[in-house]
């Protein structure tokens, strides 16, 4: 998993509450296994037209926002079905931080299993970040995870919390396997040990 320190870029305003997993990425393109290749089809549904054209006037679609990495948001983005899909989607998009009032647990978790950092602000202080969000390719963000920290562009900056754990994770690129591998060592040793102990297993 990469690593997630400091992420600047332009911050792309989606003003809609309950955006489910099936909005971010539709159930027809779950037959994957492969975490690449999804973020074509990040809000399919409202990024293209049922002929396959791009809708003009959705977020994403506009110029300013094609390279967009962070998503600023209404609340309780990630609702519905569980699917990993969704954040796999969005972190190959490009987009490495959604900032929303809310989150659904589950797709909250999976955003630090995947690389992404979900920010959980109040709504006065996602208006204000969403405000400036709207001034296209003027609206570069950075988010500094260390000091847990976002600037906006008028120079302001405003302060989130993250589980320390989580943080640790994010810094150093580590996931569920890269937090197993860490303890390769012991397992190795046990392994070595309940081979002698036990060589018939």
């Amino acid at each position: 998993m990469d690593k997630f320190t400091k992420l600047t870029g332009v911050a792309a305003p989606l003003a809609m509450i309950n955006v489910d997993t099936d909005m971010i990425i539709p159930k027809q393109f779950l037959k994957t296994i492969k975490r690449s290749g999804l973020g074509k089809n990040l809000f399919d549904e409202m990024r293209y037209t049922p002929e396959g054209g791009e809708v003009a006037d959705f977020v994403l679609n506009k110029p300013a926002y094609r390279g967009a990495k962070v998503l600023i948001a209404g609340a309780n983005f990630g609702c519905g079905s569980s699917r990993e899909h969704a954040p796999w989607a969005i972190a190959d998009f490009g987009i490495r931080c959604v900032i929303a009032t809310s989150f659904a647990d589950i797709f909250f978790n999976n955003c630090f299993k995947n690389g992404i950092l979900p920010i959980k602000l109040a709504q006065a202080q996602v208006d204000a970040l969403m405000k400036q969000a709207e001034n296209g390719a003027n609206a570069t963000f950075t988010v500094d995870l260390e000091a847990q920290e976002i600037t906006a562009p008028d120079g302001s900056k405003t302060a989130f919390e993250v589980d320390s754990f989580r943080r640790h994770c994010l810094l150093n690129g580590l996931d569920d396997i890269g937090l197993t591998l860490q303890k390769n060592a012991k397992i190795e040793a046990f392994e070595a040990a309940r081979k002698q102990s036990q060589p018939w297993l």
